[in-house]
């Protein structure tokens, strides 16, 4: 690829010296005149119906300015489930039954809200949550997904357990091709087996908070989002408002991770909070309010049956997977993985259940890491078993089209694999005897290769110039950590032709700027990114028109482009090698060698780019070998809520990645970009998975791999 002036080259971000020398302003840095605190009443029961709420003695504390209850504040929490997002919408309001509402009767997981207080200060607050007086009524309840399913199981919804889809269809999703069944019985191999992965909290380092303050029937919300323009139109949607009727600032923030880009109910019971005090209300969560009352990555659990020829081409493949999405659906449970590989015969049943376990949803790669960890743990094990190298198991096998039908804008595929093999030294590190190292310390190499949605769609840029050749660039950003406002500088200055340094970019507030699709899905590099380009494009041609302007006069363009594929899918591509060395006799697993290789397209700054990719394997080993949120099961109780029970990695865990990237324009997007920061964390647990193995010789089939499990498989 041809190289470019600005985009490309290793930036440091615009806003670096802000964050690190403490002058950024967070939300919990917000600090308006006659400011309230809240705190939030939480439900210590995992499914009990409220008989009444006594608030008498809280509100009769000095300090207390308002109580909310669902007795008091009947409002539905629309980003709160799959269809209650368009509750306003008359004919999908008749058919919704499971509504989510900012607080519940029945509650239905521990750490769901009961009642809301703001005070003067937060000792008054959290004092008054202790003089509500809440009378239950406990209920029996369930906590996993196939449990849920038994015919004498709790009912968490009148309906029964399956959850529900936006057409309040309790139906599993389904992708069928060919015929399994048939395939199964004439096939000279089929194999057959269970794996399982765990709810992981996003743990972004940055503490929840929301401060929300009303100037007439205007709405100001400074909240930690990735979508000011979804959180916006959210926010007005549920409290019966416009959309230009609230304000959503956020100009600095911590880590995303998916939980973030829709308003959250903490942002709702916020603004209603101070609608009732009729002064400004801060909100701050604990680690455990987030830990138990925000949504994590769904558990899951995946029956596989594949079925191959001698040769080790595949011929058919089955799974049956159930996963676990709490009490509400906020996100599809859906299972990824089988459209990895070329099958003529598919057969893909994965039913998403309530329980009684903190609401599941979004986290870098929602569906992703789960379903990789099991397809390709999987995989490696036929492979194995057909004394295939995986590699070469993975290479024969892989889908060149979309589910084998659909062709891609460009397939790099192999050539990650391959240049991955390569930089690791596959062929000295992969054992082809699992677990033949002498001594108590065992080495052993694994590897996964992914393919990540690069879709495009719509977004909105505006950029403007003035008599001195400065440029403003408007776009509706917040940087959740992928350096997206660097990243939308660097995109205008490539496109007008100056340096970064003459162009001023203005983000995170929906009164200044203009629409952008938020900062999950890894789509805003793609479709705000390409949305600059467009407004740049406008103001070129407007230049060419009038000339610069001159004086007070200033020159704007705008763009809101929605392009589409025609025919074709985008995606991203990558493959991870890694290495492990397992301690038999402790069962520690400690990762000596990691390399990552990925198309994502044109790289917009190295510097993030890989940054990405480092973090996201970080993440990767936590899911791999440490988190899961545990429950007692006999009180339905969160037990390891909070970085340190939950063994959030730290630096001490963090491998030492070699990042490598196969770079492509393929004509879409920005300048060729592709998605990057959630295709990271997909590959990192089913290749730490089969590195354990071909260590060990034991195949681990449960997330997280412990030591526990590790000595359990060996003893």
């Amino acid at each position: 690829m041809p190289a470019l002036n600005t985009v490309g080259h290793s930036t440091p971000r615009i806003d670096a010296v802000e964050r690190v020398t403490g002058r950024a302003k967070y939300t919990n840095d917000v600090q308006l005149p006659g400011m309230l605190y809240a705190k939030v009443l939480r439900s210590p029961h995992p499914h009990a119906r409220i008989r009444s709420i006594d608030t008498t003695r809280a509100q009769a504390l000095p300090g207390v300015k308002a109580i909310l209850t669902h007795e008091t504040t009947p409002v539905v929490w629309g980003a709160g489930g799959i269809a209650g997002g368009q509750q306003y919408n008359d004919e999908v309001k008749k058919i919704t039954k499971h509504r989510r509402y900012a607080f519940n009767n029945p509650v239905r997981f521990v750490g769901e809200p009961v009642a809301a207080v703001a005070a003067e200060n937060r000792h008054i607050a959290e004092e008054a949550l202790r003089l509500i007086a809440v009378d239950y009524e406990i209920l029996p309840f369930v906590l996993e997904p196939e449990a849920a399913l038994e015919s004498d199981a709790p009912k968490i919804w009148p309906e029964g357990n399956i959850a529900v889809n936006n057409r309040n269809e309790p139906l599993p999703i389904t992708q069928k091709r060919g015929d399994a069944h048939a395939a199964f019985a004439t096939a000279p191999h089929v194999f057959e087996d269970r794996y399982s992965t765990s709810f992981v909290h996003n743990a972004q380092m940055e503490p929840r908070s929301a401060v929300a303050h009303w100037d007439g029937d205007k709405l100001t919300l400074y909240t930690p989002t990735g979508g000011i323009s979804n959180c916006q139109h959210d926010m007005a949607r549920d409290l019966g408002i416009a959309d230009e009727k609230v304000r959503v600032v956020c100009h600095y923030m911590g880590g995303n991770f998916g939980n973030k880009n829709q308003n959250q109910d903490g942002d709702l019971i916020t603004a209603m909070l101070a609608k009732a005090a009729g002064a400004p209300v801060k909100l701050e969560f604990s680690r455990k309010d987030d830990f138990i009352g925000m949504h994590g990555r769904w558990p899951t659990v995946q029956y596989y049956k594949v079925a191959v020829d001698n040769d080790g081409t595949l011929q058919a493949v089955q799974l049956r997977g159930y996963s676990g999405m709490g009490p509400y659906r906020k996100n599809s449970g859906a299972i990824g993985g089988i459209e990895l590989y070329r099958c003529p015969n598919v057969d893909h049943v994965v039913t998403p259940v309530y329980t009684n376990r903190t609401v599941s949803a979004n986290f870098r790669g929602p569906e992703f890491p789960q379903g990789f960890f099991g397809i390709q743990s999987m995989m490696d094990d036929v492979a194995y078993k057909l004394n295939m190298d995986p590699v070469e198991f993975g290479v024969k096998n892989m889908s060149r089209m979309f589910r084998d039908e659909v062709p891609f804008t460009n397939f790099t595929l192999e050539e990650c694999i391959r240049r991955g093999a390569e930089l690791f030294d596959w062929t000295q590190r992969w054992r082809p005897l699992p677990g033949a190292d002498a001594g108590p310390i065992k080495r052993g190499a694994g590897f996964t290769y992914m393919l990540f949605r690069s879709g495009l769609g719509m977004s909105s840029a505006v950029v403007q110039v003035d008599a001195n050749a400065k440029y403003t660039l408007f776009v509706g950003v917040t940087d959740v950590g992928a350096g997206a406002k660097t990243t939308m500088g660097l995109i205008a200055a490539e496109a007008l032709g100056v340096p970064l340094s003459q162009v001023t970019v203005v983000w995170g507030d929906t009164d200044r700027c203009p629409y952008s699709v938020g900062e999950s899905g890894s789509r805003t590099t793609i479709m705000t990114g390409y949305a600059v380009m467009e407004a740049v494009r406008d103001l070129k041609q407007q230049l060419a028109e009038k000339g610069m302007p001159t004086g007070s006069q200033t020159l704007v363009a705008k763009a809101s482009p929605n392009p589409r594929l025609e025919g074709k899918v985008r995606n991203a591509f990558g493959a991870h090698f890694v290495e492990v060395e397992v301690d038999t006799e402790l069962g520690h697993v400690r990762l000596t060698k990691y390399v990552a290789v990925h198309d994502s397209g044109r790289i917009m700054n190295p510097l993030t780019a890989t940054s990405q990719i480092l973090g996201a394997a970080t993440m990767g080993v936590g899911m791999a070998l440490h988190e899961n949120l545990v429950y007692d099961q006999k009180s339905g109780q969160p037990l390891s809520a909070g970085f340190y029970y939950d063994r959030i990695p730290t630096h001490l865990d963090a491998p030492t990645v070699e990042v490598s990237f196969v770079e492509n324009d393929d004509g879409y997007g920005a300048y060729g970009a592709k998605s990057i920061g959630e295709s990271g964390i997909i590959l990192s647990p089913g290749a730490i998975n089969n590195a354990i193995f071909n260590a060990i010789g034991k195949r681990l089939k449960d997330l997280p791999i412990t030591r526990d499990k590790v000595l359990g498989a060996l003893a």
